[in-house]
């Protein structure tokens, strides 16, 4: 295929300084040489103002991860500033809530206007109402409330209009502080027939309401209690208390609650809260684990969690304590906890899926808050949760990944959910499963739609959350940056070592540098591991040379000098070279790999090079085995045939080589140790059988056997195709959830970063063969390595969109 090479980058300094150059003749000149080095004098102070800048964003991340910050609700402020002193129903038990209100009404009458957002919503619209309700309570701020009534006098279209995204509950809710508002003197500048209008929202609300008699409707109806008023029943409310004296870990339910009936449980809940908070109270609470967990999963999806390894171990760690205990902040809240799964299970915690058995059929998720709300977000963090499978034990996993596929699905034909943001992330959470994407393509599309994902808020009756535009400024100067090594490292290979090995002059080769480059830095993507990536594409490209030429470019004569070239290593003789192909390929195999094998043993600390040159004798063994088959029409039993292609298949000179560049220790015992040997062998059967069961037809018109065709033979062909199919894939779902399992496990000789290869390695692979076979196509994967390597950020932003209701 015509080759896709990274033109040179405009800059090759760091953080995309332009370096400024000068002719070697005219550096003997003063005024030159005063210019180059007032030159880099600019880049090295460009270079310090951009690490500072660097530096500020990872310290405030850091604080934010420690301290997150919950923003005020002027909503549930309202509500908990109408609690009654107990035994006195003329005094506010919480003055300092009232005090509040009172300070922070916005210029245009309302509360709860974001500052980074003018438009009116009906968050905001609730809030104003609450704020207003709250003030006439106790008969202060008359000027304050002339002015609240004023604002939803002016705004009041917008809680009519069906079109607007809208809080939880908003027609009963806002319709009955109206109406009591109304009872309590409040005069309105509306028009009679927009209050009949809105109390006839709230009558068919209601009576669709009634129709059902499901446990999530008694949850939703608690839920939304206080702005129900003398419709419930506060007994049946009670029934949803927690341990911690609150409903639902919402103050203004909560508050709801104590205004009609008196708890000592639910006072002590919000005691609690205004103390540690002063006058104004957040949305939900206890919330900080759960902010802590939305945080570390949008550093994680934006590639710049390697940055907080210390913060993110802090936080999980708590988050398994409070797991373990079966805490209410965790497990009351199905996308907390499905969230919390996840992210705890693929960083090596050793959690169970029995926390979500719960919900392994769609007919209890109904019977939940969540999904009597028809909550698109619970629903995806249940999918995304149900993937994270590591045997067939996890069984309800499979169902809940089933039912919430298929509900998502349904959803994607939904007009109304096209216009939301949520809609991008469940269609390409459907297309892509995680163990078939590439993470730094993954990185790119997060951040550069950062804004569709990345407000950091919670499900609440009435609140916003601003989108945390530090994690976007840091990633983008993360992604930039390492873009440009990228180029620098891939214009390196193609203009030199190709060149210099003399690769480009194998005519038999596929030239596949950019494919093997684009899955190097893809996976191993922080830029400082700039060995490991130049290994892994090395060999990327040898192992495909070498497999072509034992498919078409090498006679047998050949082929056997190659090997026996390989075993006599640094004994051989260049004299005993079969032909000029052969001298090719067995040079560029012999530089490279002691190049490579001189800079891991440094790193190392021993001399590493004899077993990079073992791996590539049993690569070259099993090649030669195969072609002998062929030659001798053999046909080996499926046995035979995967003990020697988990070698042949060519990902040990890839992988294996580069475990020795990610800055971890890689002793020798733990290389001949069994887990290193199953590691290897669940990685390359998954390769194996996926490539089988995509070039199926091609390579059977070639006359070769594979796993399938075998299957098939060895059947009596009583077996048939298909059926022979579904066999493979099943053996490569066990082999890939065996080597997940086996990548996550903590008891291990292989350090976590080595381990992690395997999995990206075999990640790779997926996405490859996804649909076709993506590694022979000419231009199955030139998208994803412009998208990787060439394209620049292009951050989908939009006043519009920086402000996201948390509200579905």
């Amino acid at each position: 295929m015509p080759r896709v090479t990274a033109a040179a980058p405009a800059s090759c300094s760091p953080r995309g300084v332009i370096p400024l150059r000068s002719s070697r003749a005219s550096c003997d000149s003063r005024p030159c040489a005063a210019g180059a080095y007032a030159g880099k004098r600019l880049i090295a102070e460009n270079t310090r103002v951009q690490n500072v800048r660097r530096m500020e964003l990872e310290t405030r991340i850091r604080n934010q991860l420690l301290r997150p910050e919950l923003p005020p609700s002027s909503y549930d402020t309202a509500w908990v500033s109408m609690v009654p002193l107990r035994g006195s129903h003329q005094s506010p038990c919480f003055p300092q809530c009232v005090e509040w209100i009172l300070q922070n009404q916005q210029d245009d009458g309302s509360w709860g206007v974001n500052p980074f957002d003018s438009s009116v919503n009906k968050d905001v619209l609730l809030s104003t109402l609450a704020c207003v309700l709250a003030l006439k309570r106790w008969n202060v701020g008359r000027e304050n409330i002339w002015r609240g009534l004023h604002f939803i006098g002016r705004n009041f279209s917008v809680a009519m209009d069906k079109q607007t995204t809208a809080p939880i509950g908003f027609n009963i809710t806002f319709a009955t502080m109206l109406s009591l508002a109304i009872d309590m003197g409040l005069e309105f500048p509306l028009r009679q027939t927009d209050v009949h209008g809105i109390l006839h929202l709230r009558e068919m609300e209601l009576k669709r309401q009634a129709v059902y008699g499901s446990c999530g409707r008694k949850a939703y109806m608690a839920y939304i209690a206080e702005g129900l008023g003398n419709m419930m029943d506060w007994d049946e409310v009670m029934k949803f208390q927690r341990e911690n004296g609150s409903l639902f870990c919402c103050p203004s339910t909560t508050a709801g609650v104590l205004i009609r009936k008196y708890n000592d449980q639910a006072h002590q809940y919000l005691n609690s809260l205004v103390s540690e908070f002063g006058s104004a109270v957040p949305a939900v609470y206890p919330s900080k684990l759960h902010c802590q967990l939305l945080m570390v999963d949008a550093l994680e999806r934006m590639g710049i969690s390697q940055h907080f390894v210390n913060e993110i171990k802090n936080i999980l760690d708590m988050a398994f304590s409070h797991w373990l205990q079966k805490d209410e902040e965790i497990m009351m809240d199905i996308a907390t906890c499905a969230m919390a799964f996840r992210l705890l299970r693929m960083n090596g915690y050793d959690v169970s899926s029995d926390e979500l058995s719960h919900v392994a059929e769609a007919s209890t998720f109904s019977d939940s808050l969540q999904g009597y709300l028809n909550d698109t977000k619970s629903l995806l963090e249940l999918y995304k949760a149900s993937k994270v499978s590591l045997s067939g034990n996890d069984s309800s996993l499979d169902c809940v990944g089933l039912w919430t596929g298929n509900l998502l699905k349904d959803k994607l034909c939904s007009s109304t959910l096209q216009k939301t943001p949520i809609f991008g992330e469940i269609e390409y959470a459907l297309k892509f499963p995680f163990h078939a994407t590439l993470e730094r393509l993954e990185h790119k599309r997060n951040i550069e739609y950062f804004d569709a994902w990345g407000s950091l808020m919670l499900t609440t009756k009435c609140s916003s959350f601003h989108v945390n535009q530090e994690f976007l400024a840091l990633a983008v100067k993360d992604f930039s940056f390492s873009q440009s090594v990228y180029q620098d490292e891939l214009q390196h290979l193609d203009s030199s070592w190709v060149k210099e090995n003399k690769l480009d002059q194998l005519q038999f080769a596929r030239q596949k540098l950019t494919y093997c480059y684009l899955s190097a830095a893809a996976t191993i993507f922080p830029s400082e591991l700039s060995d490991a990536r130049i290994s892994w594409a090395k060999n990327g490209v040898l192992t495909t040379v070498v497999d072509d030429f034992f498919d078409v470019g090498g006679s047998k004569e050949e082929l056997e000098n190659l090997i026996e070239l390989v075993e006599k290593w640094h004994e051989h003789h260049a004299d005993k070279y079969y032909s000029e192909q052969v001298r090719t390929v067995f040079s560029a195999i012999y530089a490279t790999t002691n190049q490579l094998g001189a800079k891991a043993s440094a790193a190392q600390g021993r001399d590493v090079t004899k077993h990079l040159a073992e791996i590539w004798l049993d690569l070259l063994r099993s090649m030669m085995m195969e072609a002998e088959w062929q030659r001798s029409q053999h046909v080996p039993t499926v046995e035979e045939y995967m003990t020697n292609a988990v070698v042949s298949f060519a990902l040990g000179p890839i992988v294996l080589p580069a475990l020795y560049f990610v800055g971890e220790e890689l002793l020798e015992h733990a290389v001949k140790d069994q887990e290193y040997e199953k590691l290897f062998r669940l990685m390359s059967t998954c390769g194996r059988l996926l490539n089988d069961s995509k070039g199926f037809e091609r390579e059977g018109s070639q006359g070769k056997l594979n796993s399938i065709s075998l299957l098939v033979l060895h059947s009596g062909n009583s077996m048939s195709t298909e059926a022979a199919k579904k066999v493979i894939q099943k053996s490569i779902d066990k082999s890939r959830r065996d080597l997940l399992r086996l990548v996550l496990r903590k008891e291990s000789v292989v350090p976590r970063p080595c381990k992690e290869l395997f999995w990206k390695m075999c990640k790779i692979l997926h996405l490859f063969y996804f649909q076709t076979d993506g590694f022979s196509s000419p231009k199955e994967m030139v998208g994803a390595v412009n998208a990787v390597i060439n394209e620049p950020l292009k951050i989908q932003m939009s006043d519009a969109s920086l402000f996201i209701s948390s509200e579905k």
